[in-house]
């Protein structure tokens, strides 16, 4: 089972919200659609489901062209930022909810609602009012009652943006595991960089209301398209390179990149792309802010480069106007496409 979009397009009046998208989902595969705010990706969901019309294009599962068929009857699971439960409802009840819409009869509502809860961790909340949960069981509530009704597809429309960061983390992770195990075709639709890679097998990254970029998360991540697309992926510097061997040379240093082709290149650094090493290119801290797991620096490397950013360990004592060394690491370098 399948799902292929084709030359999808949307207007909100003249404007283009979605432009000629196209799209495949595999049986049992997880698609990130991957964007800012006002990219489309939403939109593009929603018109997936049957929320939003076309104003060309098809949507078909199995090859069977869904425009005529209405949205209760696309057997497709649906999980909003919010949720939507009932609150004037018990977790069971919320469940069930999804049981009584596709006619699963009453005597299996039980059994199926327990299982559900065990599959998303939250066994024996059966009676639990939902006003009582925290946001992260909420959500979980809401992943079980889209997944009651076994659905074909299960999009997924920013599920974990309201929850704080700590909870959100877990809550990918254990979402990544359910999804997985369950071998669910999903339709993820996501701002967020860390989400989509922790739950997806693919990405499409979206700008504009166009699908700049599709494939494997690691390719994406790795080779973006353009700069557009790095900048999002969280590149900050770029810079031109010289390819040998799987050695690329930069006013910046060498990075060893195995997949790179001989020749000219365009990398794009991430922040950690940078980092200060007891050997490297020279420059001076401009700028010192400190996280959790490393400390952010911009530095001025001088000569004819522009400030670069870079990290340090946590435990650095580095201030604006100290001198530091920075080495290239590859785990933060990307390859342009293009």
């Amino acid at each position: 089972m399948s799902l292929s979009v084709r030359d999808l397009t949307v207007h909100y009046g003249s404007f283009p919200a979605v432009k000629d998208a196209r799209l495949d989902i595999a049986d049992g595969e997880v698609l990130a659609l991957l964007g800012p705010s006002g990219s489309g990706k939403s939109t593009l969901l929603r018109a997936i489901t049957g929320l939003e019309p076309l104003t060309s294009g098809t949507v078909r599962w199995d090859g069977e062209d869904l425009s005529g068929v209405p949205v209760h009857r696309r057997e497709f699971g649906l999980v909003f930022q919010d949720g939507q439960l009932f609150p004037h409802k018990d977790v069971a009840s919320n469940i069930a909810f999804g049981l009584r819409m596709h006619d699963v009869p009453r005597a299996e509502h039980a059994e199926r609602v327990r299982a559900l809860l065990e599959l998303v961790g939250l066994s024996g909340y059966e009676r639990r009012r939902v006003t009582e949960l925290s946001g992260g069981q909420a959500q979980r509530v809401a992943l079980a009652r889209a997944l009651a009704p076994e659905p074909r597809l299960l999009l997924l429309d920013e599920p974990l943006s309201g929850l704080d960061a700590g909870l959100r983390e877990q809550l990918a992770i254990d979402l990544a595991a359910l999804l997985r195990r369950s071998k669910i075709t999903a339709l993820l639709v996501t701002h967020d960089q860390e989400e989509a890679f922790t739950l997806a097998d693919r990405v499409a990254v979206l700008d504009d209301g166009e699908i700049r970029q599709e494939g494997a998360v690691r390719r994406v991540w790795r080779q973006p398209v353009d700069e557009d697309v790095a900048r999002f992926l969280g590149v900050t510097t770029f810079v031109d390179g010289e390819a040998s061997g799987g050695v690329v040379r930069t006013p910046l240093g060498e990075v060893t990149l195995p997949d790179v082709e001989d020749g000219a290149v365009r990398l794009g650094l991430r922040p950690h792309g940078l980092r200060v090493s007891p050997e490297g290119v020279e420059g001076e801290v401009t700028a010192v802010v400190h996280r959790r797991e490393h400390v952010r620096l911009v530095v001025a490397p001088g000569g004819d480069l522009s400030t670069v950013d870079a990290v340090a360990p946590v435990t650095a004592d580095l201030r604006p106007g100290d001198t530091v060394r920075l080495a290239l690491d590859p785990d933060g370098v990307a390859q342009l496409r293009d």
